[in-house]
């Protein structure tokens, strides 16, 4: 039977370039997002000509009953979960100085980044416990997407890297948490990604990371890049790895003289 993963924001961007690479891994895929199921439809087919099964629920992460729909969802159709990963996010609407920033975007921001993410962590790592008491060999992994933004400052942006750093202690509770019961609980870290949320930034950081003035590898990574990681955490590639981060950053983080 098909191992399941559940990728919240999985139908664009880093989410989707995750799901790309474990349809081809061989899973199953619930995939969620805000928008209907028609303006998703071309990501779906793709994911489903890759070899998945594909089950798109239209789910704001940051509001409760939403997220037990989609654990409802996934388990009316797949009966199991094996992976989850962590990926929606946002950043703010409106990049603002630390102090004049407003409290709405960072309550914003700090729901959707870290408040969902945690409690749907919280109710996967339920279920999965549930799983691992009727079937012994069962292993489940969590996977957060986190961002160097969690050390990285940027004080026009100070929620989402407030949201960020939250994201990497939340995966070492989970770890400390659930280890000892075959859940493994990771983070991946991106640097620069060349996706809609970087959009914005394009042309400003193209030419510092052609010159290799902002990372050592001298492109843009790319979606597929973090999916790679991420397949190498779901199929149990580091085993002995307990809370720990992998970034995906080119060398932009990487101390140099």
């Amino acid at each position: 039977m098909k191992k399941v993963a559940l990728i919240t924001g999985g139908t664009r961007g880093i989410g989707r370039g995750i799901a790309e690479k474990l349809a081809e891994a061989g899973f199953n895929l619930v995939i969620s997002g805000i928008r209907d199921a028609a303006s998703v439809s071309e990501t779906v087919r793709c994911l489903e000509g890759l070899g998945a099964e594909v089950l798109y629920c239209a789910s704001d992460v940051s509001n409760e009953e939403d997220r037990k729909e989609l654990l409802a969802a996934t388990k009316a159709r797949f009966g199991r979960l094996d992976v989850l990963v962590n990926n929606a996010g946002v950043a703010p609407n409106i990049r603002t100085d630390i102090l004049e920033a407003l409290e709405e975007s960072f309550e914003r921001v700090m729901k959707i980044n870290l408040q969902g993410p945690y409690f749907l962590t919280q109710a996967v790592a339920t279920w999965m416990l549930v799983q691992k008491s009727y079937d012994a060999d069962h292993t489940g992994v969590i996977i957060n997407i986190g961002s160097i933004s969690a050390e990285i400052v940027s004080i026009k942006r100070g929620e989402y890297c407030v949201s960020k750093a939250g994201i990497s202690m939340m995966t070492r509770l989970f770890a400390a948490r659930l280890g000892g019961h075959d859940i493994h609980v990771y983070e991946i870290r991106p640097g620069m990604v060349k996706t809609d949320m970087t959009s914005k930034v394009e042309d400003s950081y193209t030419r510092l990371i052609e010159d290799g003035e902002l990372s050592v590898i001298k492109r843009w990574g790319t979606p597929a890049d973090v999916g790679t990681v991420a397949v190498a955490m779901a199929t149990g590639q580091l085993p002995y790895c307990v809370g720990q981060v992998v970034t995906v950053d080119g060398g932009v983080t990487l101390p140099r003289l």
